[in-house]
């Protein structure tokens, strides 16, 4: 994990707001992470008003040295107004950030010293780093899901076992295309001079495959067994949640 990813999240720190020392958060760096276009200034001075924060209970304003050399105004907001205005902006940066500032209320109180917790720019680095990782872990689990759920649709009409061209259209894919895919991948083989596919019989003994066999009637009254790979419900469903994520890495 890089830097950048540590330092995204607007940071935590100790400051006094009226008689209190809190937790605070600068009101600018959470104007930033949020991506809000409207000015600074004219951002917090709206939200003060429209949601009635007072000074000296939900923040503290102060001037700082602005990078031209002019005094700029700033503010120090309480956890609690800070997940406010994170919750109103109603988009994801808004979530993130507001999920931020609970766990970061979690894990001071369950240090049992907030303030000395808040102070320590180690214990620090390790939540942030802790808090990032656990959004890329729910992200990653969002996307396996969204994926599962695409590939349950695409066998809902699946009725008993289908020839590969059959199974090709339910994926949504050329015949010609899951014919090599099952080649390259270990599914079906061909014998030497054989003229029909075959199943390895490490997919068959799976439930993955199946063989049907039929006996066909020529015209001089002799007949002909013919053997077919056919793909299992079973085996549609491993092969929708493999192909698209194949397809999508090529």
């Amino acid at each position: 994990m890089t830097e950048t990813n540590v330092i995204a999240f607007p940071l935590v720190a100790v400051g006094q707001i009226g008689d209190d020392t809190v937790q605070t958060v600068n009101a600018r760096d959470l104007h930033a992470f949020l991506g809000i276009s409207t000015a600074f200034k004219d951002w917090i001075a709206r939200r003060v008003s429209d949601y009635g924060f007072q000074e000296g209970r939900d923040f503290c304003s102060f001037l700082s040295e602005s990078q031209g050399g002019r005094p700029a105004k700033e503010y120090a907001l309480t956890i609690d107004m800070a997940k406010e205005l994170s919750m109103v902006e109603r988009n994801e940066q808004g979530k993130r950030a507001r999920l931020y500032f609970i766990e970061m209320e979690r894990r001071a109180k369950a240090a049992g010293d907030p303030i000395h917790l808040l102070n320590d720019p180690a214990a620090m680095r390790g939540l942030l780093l802790t808090y990032s990782e656990k959004v890329i872990a729910l992200e990653a689990q969002v996307s396996d899901l969204s994926e599962k759920g695409e590939a349950l649709d695409r066998i809902a009409t699946a009725d008993g076992s289908l020839n590969i061209t059959e199974a090709a259209k339910a994926l949504q894919m050329r015949p010609k295309d899951l014919f090599g895919w099952l080649r390259a991948n270990g599914w079906i083989y061909r014998r030497a001079g054989g003229s029909h596919d075959l199943g390895y019989q490490s997919k068959t003994t799976a439930g993955l495959l199946e063989h049907k066999v039929t006996t066909v009637l020529r015209a001089d009254g002799t007949e002909k067994i013919t053997e077919q790979v056919r793909v299992t419900p079973k085996g549609l469903a491993r092969l929708s949640a493999l192909i698209k994520p194949a397809i999508s890495a090529a």
